[in-house]
Order: structure tokens, then sequence, then C-alpha cells
């Protein structure tokens, strides 16, 4: 009887040991706001302490050459949890509130796969992929949310526009607060992700934690308002640190850093006219709006211990609309029926030798306009206007030139609306190549001396421009998909 006891027992423990080994590996995505990228000290600021993200990079890797598809906040959220150029599936520029579009239902999201791979998820802050019902995030495969549909700016306290609704936040679909308290967002949404790693321990899980800050306007909690050298911006950023390393203790605390992989990244790079309201985008040439490298090239640092290289720095560029299929793989998820750009970056993340980016080249657009290609070490820009902030940046957020700012300028709509709102004027570059291993800041054009160069990476625009579409050439793509509509 005692040997029967004993050999049940050991194919008992045989089987929950052979479980553990088969449950796929956790997946936390903390993702910034405007964040620029010199904001941190791991990416070169001074000024800003961040001791927390500056760990996670020493014990993970720092991917120097990471991209979003669009510099700006629903088209950038889009690709990343679709696997798509935003253009793809209609989500270029930002929703507002009186947006009635989201993206369409035949369009498989990140957490909709590992959700039906019995993954638990949860998403905490900003979504802004639609705030009519169908678009919400517990629509979408997100088992609970909590946050704002929206930028923060989209309500009372939008630094130059009047007479916008109260902004809404949300639990699951339903509005529980309005105008809520934003020097509390980070810490809300932190002790959110805490407890739902708690309770969420013994399962595989997906928390994507989209902070609010440091979007405009920003606040920083009591804790840390005043405590930084780098004003509330640097208050702003250093709170974000604290958030980043509470998750990972949260990690550590149920011993799970060795089945979680977490990555840290910007959604596009920083509000430049909001000045000391603003981050740095460092070495970079302008920001957010823009497809120069400040705008498109964020921080991206990845840890997951025992399978990402430590102390490693990458300069292998890969883009947001990887992550989904390289999520895929790891989990064991299906891929999407639909056509997706991104390819898998496995590779790369666990710094396998010789691991290259999977794809031959990257697109930015600016809403529906095609700007600027990146193939190996070049980037092509085609001829395009661009916004660059409009004098001296702005203080005390407020946008560059605000003084100046008229009620008939604020009021146009398109591009120059764009730029009159936020302290920006229309500049205009004409075809430019710029060798990016030797000239990070895009500051000298060298298309003359690289004609080949140029008009192989032409082959590569133009591809593009079939397939995703280009307003500035009037080209319908092919390849375009509808968003989803609601009234």
């Amino acid at each position: 009887m005692l040997r029967h006891l004993l050999a049940v027992l050991c194919s008992l423990a045989g089987s929950l040991c052979a479980v553990a080994a088969e449950r796929p590996p956790n997946v936390v995505v903390i993702l910034a706001d405007d964040l620029g990228y010199g904001d941190i000290g791991c990416y070169g600021n001074k000024k800003i302490k961040t001791p927390n993200i500056d760990r996670f990079a020493t014990e993970g890797t720092r991917f120097t050459s990471f991209y979003v598809s669009q510099p700006v906040c629903t088209a950038s959220r889009a690709s990343l949890l679709s696997g798509c150029y935003a253009n793809r599936v209609s989500m270029a520029g930002a929703l507002n509130h009186q947006s009635k579009v989201g993206i369409h239902a035949a369009e498989k999201l990140l957490p909709e796969l590992l959700k039906a791979k019995g993954y638990a998820t949860a998403c905490y802050g900003k979504w802004h992929l639609g705030d009519r019902g169908p678009f919400l995030p517990t629509k979408r495969g997100f088992d609970d949310f909590a946050g704002l549909p929206y930028s923060n700016d989209n309500g009372p306290l939008h630094p130059t526009m009047r007479d916008l609704p109260a902004l809404p936040f949300y639990r699951g679909t339903k509005v529980i607060e309005k105008d809520p308290d934003q020097g509390r967002f980070t810490r809300r949404f932190t002790d959110l992700a805490v407890e739902f790693v708690a309770q969420h321990q013994h399962e595989p899980f997906f928390l994507y934690m989209p902070h609010v800050m440091p979007h405009v306007p920003i606040f920083a909690s009591p804790e840390y308002k005043g405590k930084s050298f780098g004003g509330v911006y640097g208050d702003v950023v250093e709170e974000l640190d604290w958030s980043v390393g509470e998750v990972l203790a949260a990690l550590k605390k149920y011993d799970l850093e060795k089945n979680t992989l977490v990555l840290f990244l910007s959604d596009n790079g920083p509000f430049l006219s909001y000045g000391t309201h603003a981050g740095s985008a460092g070495p970079l040439r302008e920001g957010k709006l823009t497809a120069f490298e400040g705008g498109v090239r964020v921080p991206c640092i990845a840890r997951w211990p025992g399978k990402v290289p430590a102390k490693r720095t990458s300069d292998e560029p890969f883009m947001s609309i990887d992550l989904l299929p390289t999520f895929c793989k790891l989990s064991g998820a299906e891929n999407p029926n639909l056509a997706i750009d991104g390819k898998d970056v496995l590779p790369l993340l666990l710094g396998e030798a010789g691991a290259k980016s999977p794809q031959t080249a990257y697109f930015f657009y600016i809403g529906d306009e095609l700007h600027a290609v990146r193939s190996g070490k070049w980037k092509l820009h085609v001829p395009h206007d661009y916004l660059t902030v409009n004098g001296p940046p702005g203080t005390d957020g407020k946008p560059a030139n605000y003084a100046k700012m008229t009620p008939e300028a604020m009021s146009v709509s398109g591009v120059r609306g764009i730029a009159s709102r936020h302290g920006y004027k229309v500049e205009k570059t004409p075809l430019a190549l710029y060798d990016l291993s030797a000239d990070i800041g895009e500051t000298v054009n060298v298309a003359e001396k690289n004609p080949q160069v140029v008009k192989e990476l032409m082959v590569q625009v133009e591809r593009a421009r079939a397939d995703l579409g280009d307003a500035l050439t009037g080209t319908k793509g092919k390849g375009v998909r509808p968003s989803g509509v609601s009234e």
C-alpha cells in the first residue's frame, strides 16, 4: 500500500512538473506616452533619475533602433496590438471623443489571440483605439480594463483648446469617474497591475500598461512632485520609473521573473513644442508628429532572465508591428487570419548569434502620407511637409508661441490646424537620404552621392504606396482594410 501511494505521489509530482514546464511565458508590455529617446538614464539622460529602468536594462537588452509605425498615439497603438501598419487597418492619426471608428472586428488583436490560448489579460492606462461600445478593451480581448478611452488632453485640461467635455475614467465598459485626479494616474495603474500579477500568478497572463504620462497635461503625485532635477517633467518620468520598479518587484515576489518577458517602450517621440513639459529626443532629429528619427525611434528594453541576454545593447532595427507575431510564437497562439505586416523577431530578442531584422524595409507614415523608409543603415525621406517647433519651446504646460495663437488659426483643420493648436510651423524637406550608421541625427543629405541606393529605396516606396496607399501621390492602397464604425 505504501509503495502504491508513493508511486501515485511521484506520478502526480511528475504531472505537475510537466504542466509547469508547458506553461507559456507571461508577457508584460509597459508603454509610456510621448516619452523621448533621450528621457531615461540608460539612453543618455543625465538629469532625470531612472534607477529601476536602468537596472531593468542592465538585466536585459536595450534596443537602440526600435521603431513605431507612426509618431502619434492611436496609430502607434493600432500597430502594436494588430501587428499591422496603422494604414492597413485604417487607424492612422489620433482619435478623439467625437470619433466613431475603431479597429474592425475582423482584425484579431494581440489580447484576443493570447486569451484564446488561456491567458488572463488586462489593460491599465490609455486605450485610444475607439471609445464606442464595440471598440472598448473588454470587447477586444482584455478581461479587465481601467483607464482612459483616449488622451488625457481630450478634456477640460487641454493646454490650448476650450469647451471639451469631461474626461471619462472607465472600469470595464462603464464610466466610473469624470475628470479624475491626473496626478494619481501612474499610481492607480501600478496598483492595479501589481494586484493583477498577484491574482494571476498561477496562470499565464498578458499585462498591458499603456501609461497616460508623460503626455501633456502632465502631473505627478504628491510623493514625486518637486522631487527631481528635471522640473515637473522629470517628476513625472521618475514616477514612471517607480512604477516599473513596482511591477518588477511583484514578478520577483511571486517567483515569476524567469517565466515573464517584460518590455518597456514609448508610443512615439517627445511633444517638443511643450518645452519644459516635454521630453527630449536626445541625438535624434525632431519629435512627435514627424517621420524623422526623433518621432519614430523610441526606447525599447526587454528583460527575461535566462532567455533575453543581460547587459546587452542591440542596434538591429525592428518595429512595434513585429511584436504581435513574436508574442504569438512565444505563447503558441495562432497569428491572425488576415495578413499582417509584422514578422517574428524572437531571435533578436533572445540574442541568437547573427540574428537580423526579418524585414527588408520599414515604412513611416504621417496620417495617410508616406514620408520615409528605412532599409539597413539607409533612410530615405520622400519630399513632404513636416512640423517643427515654432519658436522657443513652451513653458508651464503651454506650447511654443502660445501667446500669439489666435482663435482663427486654432480653428483650422488638418495638419496646419494641428500645427496652430500645438505651437508648430510647417516646413518642407526635399528628397533626402541619410546614412543612419554615421548620421543618427539626419543632418547630411547624401542622396546625390548615392543614386543607386535612392533608386532601390524608391522601389520599396512604390511597393508601399501600391499596398498601403499614399495621399501625397493620390495612390489608393490595394491592401488597405476598413476600420470599424459605430454610431
